[in-house]
C-alpha cells in the first residue's frame, strides 16, 4: 500500500531530483521512492552479513600463531 509523504528539501536538491526524474521519464515522488527502496535494500542486506559474520566460529590453524599487531608492520628492522 502506497502512502503519501511530504518532505522538504532544498532548492538545489528538488532541481537535481526533477532533472533526475525526467532523465529517467519518472516523477519526483517516483524517484524518491525508489531511492529509499534501494537504501533500504542495502541497509537491511549489510544487517544480514554483520548478523550472519558474528555467527561465524574463529578459524583454528595447526601450530601456526595468529599474527601480533606489532609484528603486522614490522618490515624486518
Amino acid at each position: 500500500m502506497l502512502k503519501n509523504v511530504t518532505v522538504t528539501v532544498e532548492e538545489e536538491a528538488l532541481k537535481w531530483a526533477r532533472r533526475q526524474a525526467a532523465e529517467k521519464g519518472t516523477s519526483v515522488s517516483k524517484l524518491v521512492g525508489q531511492m529509499l527502496k534501494r537504501e533500504m535494500r542495502n541497509g537491511d542486506s549489510y544487517w544480514t552479513a554483520y548478523a550472519g559474520w558474528k555467527k561465524l566460529k574463529p578459524v583454528r590453524t595447526r601450530g601456526v600463531l595468529p599474527i601480533r599487531r606489532k609484528n603486522t608492520y614490522d618490515r624486518g628492522r
